[in-house]
């Protein structure tokens, strides 16, 4: 077996198939696909979009009211209505599924991200297949905290939750491409990438669908997050014949990403997401180097500046001098003790402070590196 625990991704553009209504045809044909992975052992979990899409169809809405509130209001008629099919199309197989609506919150703070890991974990256990979605009736753009913006992101998310071998982000393109396909014939197919860097992020700037709120862009991302956590992806046209038994079983379709190292345990998974990230921590060249080369501790020396307000015990993100994520951490030091001590040497700590918390600022058990 190529790939034991899998993720599935579906947006909008591919279960209506650009008709703004679900299309029941394609969900058929993509739950078939996933009952015969079930039947072969492996274990699966759907992050699926179409609630929108779903009650706008239902309430006989045409046009695409952008209001926020008309956006939840589509999403609480519409989630009922897309599970309603995804339930038949299953139980047609024997095969039951459950569904989890999850925001940006549920998965910042520590004790809720371990009982949502433990949910899904049990499920699969279990034999259910687990539908997730954001639970658009309460995200809204104002409380940016809440949402996490797309569910390719989401995806990756509960790829990372779950220690899925394999994340498929199935898309209405066939992958990544060298340019805009639709506006050069000559741009190929980018078969595959072993490490996202800037080249691939600005390949993957014009490359997305006009159409919801994924696109190559979120994409990528969706990929970055995850192979930096030991997950392989495959991103894909979802209207290829069989497209998840063979991307499953390992052979080609679409463009696939190779993790960048072997799975990080979930505790630093969880602290590299950034979903709880209080602040920013600029640091130096030799931090950098002494926390990559010689997995140490960040302390007070290697602090250039601090950006946001936080406390002691909070996750911040560390950048470098260019403004480039470095990893994340938890902090022994609020950000009001951090611009005091900032660039100091830990021996000056007490002397400044008149108390300490220990040498470091962030230690090496609790710091995870992108």
């Amino acid at each position: 077996m190529q790939y034991k625990r899998i993720v599935v991704k579906v947006g909008t553009n591919l279960l209506t198939g650009g008709s703004g209504k679900l299309d029941v045809k394609i969900m058929a044909d993509l739950v078939k696909q996933m009952a015969e992975l079930h039947g072969r052992g492996h274990e699966l979990i759907l992050v699926t979009s179409g609630a929108v899409a779903a009650g706008r169809e239902r309430l006989g809405i045409k046009n695409k009211l952008k209001d926020i509130p008309f956006k939840q209001v589509m999403a609480a008629v519409g989630q009922n209505r897309l599970m309603h099919l995804y339930d038949e199309l299953f139980s047609i197989y024997g095969i039951i599924v459950s569904q989890a609506l999850l925001t940006r919150a549920d998965l910042t703070d520590r004790s809720q991200y371990l009982n949502a890991r433990n949910t899904l974990l049990a499920l699969i256990k279990l034999g259910v297949i687990c539908i997730v979605n954001e639970n658009d009736v309460v995200c809204t753009d104002e409380l940016g905290e809440l949402k996490f913006g797309d569910n390719d992101k989401l995806s990756a998310m509960v790829a990372n939750l779950v220690d899925a071998d394999l994340l498929i982000l199935l898309s209405d393109v066939k992958g990544l491409y060298s340019e805009n396909p639709q506006h050069n014939k000559r741009a190929r197919l980018i078969p595959v990438v072993e490490k996202i860097d800037e080249k691939i992020e600005e390949m993957a700037g014009g490359a997305g669908s006009p159409r919801g709120t994924g696109g190559m862009v979120t994409k990528i991302e969706a990929a970055k997050l995850a192979t930096s956590s030991g997950v392989t992806v495959i991103i894909t046209l979802g209207t290829l014949p069989d497209v998840l038994l063979k991307a499953a079983s390992g052979k080609n379709v679409g463009t696939l990403f190779l993790p960048r190292d072997t799975k990080i345990e979930s505790r630093r998974r969880w602290l590299l997401s950034g979903l709880s990230s209080n602040g920013k921590l600029v640091i130096d060249r030799g931090a950098i180097n002494a926390l990559r080369k010689s997995r140490k501790s960040l302390l007070p020396a290697g602090v250039v500046d601090v950006m946001g307000e936080f406390n002691r015990g909070d996750v911040v993100d560390l950048i470098d001098m260019e403004g480039r994520k470095t990893g994340s951490g938890i902090t022994n030091y609020s950000s009001a003790d951090l611009q005091r001590i900032k660039g100091m040497q830990s021996g000056k700590i007490v002397e400044i402070l008149g108390y300490e918390y220990g040498d470091e600022v962030i230690h090496c058990d609790n710091l995870a590196l992108v």
